[in-house]
């Protein structure tokens, strides 16, 4: 692989992240709301203040946070600031920095997802694999049904379903958040088992829908590559079962599967959001959803331009790496 190959891909990559970030500094603004008018009118109506000074106080606020200036304006300071990962201030928990709660909030993203990705991918395309294979034990016949069905339930959903029989009716699991309430943070044993059997149920959400996402593809993939020359080849030659199983088999029908993985493994930061909305889990999508709510245009931005960073950085790692994985993939011209 050619050095300007790689400069070439880091271009392509660093502009797919300018469009990106340019998107996600227009969306916010096109609902036409002010958020520091909407923040201060429902902090005075909740406390019973009468709203005098009102506009004075929008005025500062906007001048703090440079929603004064035109559009223009707010869009080169926004690049300026996304360059150096300078998100400014959270408008609806000011005074705290939008980088200090994302620092926060990612660690329990990241370790949630992750390990659900990683075992339904292995547990998914392992599965998966055993069903297209013929010489796999029977029992396997029946398997196939309910991952048919786990695999069209969205996470959210089966995540209801969930904390109403395990949370709610039989009362084995806890229904809401990250660890138990009133406990202080602190890496200790105590915390940590609190912390796994918080998220058990999210986690058994998301693992049940995507090992069911990756059986299906794998199945497919096994049985597309059954049916090539070097397979045949291989079966003619008298090769073991399971080395034609493994090496032939497996090995090349994985090869879409750790492309998907890899986006997948991009997009742990945003994650399923919903599944961490619903267990009120304290991750990234759980404050997405309240800084959408909230219309904290700061925090929504510095979120997604972190989910724009890992997918763009996944897919270029993705590009760079693939010919490695797979020698008969060149970027040469021929």
């Amino acid at each position: 692989m050619s050095v300007s190959y790689i400069v070439r891909r880091f271009l392509i990559f660093l502009a797919i992240i300018w469009a990106a970030a340019t998107f996600n500094f227009l969306l916010p603004r096109l609902g036409g709301q002010n958020p520091i008018r909407e923040k201060l009118v429902s902090q005075s109506a909740l406390s019973g203040a009468v709203q005098v000074g009102l506009e004075e106080m929008v005025k500062e606020f906007e001048g703090k946070f440079g929603l004064d200036k035109p559009l223009w304006q707010q869009y080169l300071t926004y690049l300026f600031d996304m360059s150096r990962f300078d998100f400014n201030y959270s408008i609806a928990n000011y005074p705290r920095k939008v980088l200090d709660m994302i620092a926060d909030a990612l660690p329990w993203t990241i370790t949630l997802l992750l390990v659900t990705t990683i075992l339904g991918f292995v547990i998914g395309n392992v599965l998966g694999a055993l069903l297209a294979w013929p010489g796999s034990p029977n029992f396997l016949k029946y398997v196939m049904p309910p991952i048919l069905m786990m695999s069209a339930i969205p996470y959210f959903l089966l995540g209801l379903i969930l904390v109403y029989i395990f949370g709610f009716y039989l009362g084995w699991f806890p229904m809401y958040g990250g660890y138990t309430t009133g406990t202080i943070p602190m890496l200790t044993l105590h915390f940590v088992w609190d912390m796994v059997w918080h998220s058990l149920l999210p986690a058994l959400s998301i693992i049940l829908v995507s090992t069911g996402g990756w059986a299906l593809g794998m199945r497919s993939l096994m049985v597309m590559t059954q049916g090539d020359d070097y397979v045949i080849f291989a079966d003619a030659m008298g090769l073991r079962d399971r080395t034609i199983f493994t090496r032939y088999l497996m090995r090349n029908a994985m090869l879409p599967q750790v492309t998907a993985l890899a986006l997948a493994l991009g997009q742990i930061v945003s994650g399923a959001v919903l599944v961490e909305v619903i267990f009120g889990y304290p991750g990234i999508g759980t404050m997405l959803y309240q800084a959408i709510r909230g219309s904290d245009y700061y925090l929504v931005q510095g979120i997604v331009f972190v989910v724009i960073i890992s997918i763009g950085l996944a897919t270029f790692i993705l590009d760079i790496i693939y010919p490695l994985l797979d020698p008969r993939i060149t970027y040469r011209k021929a």
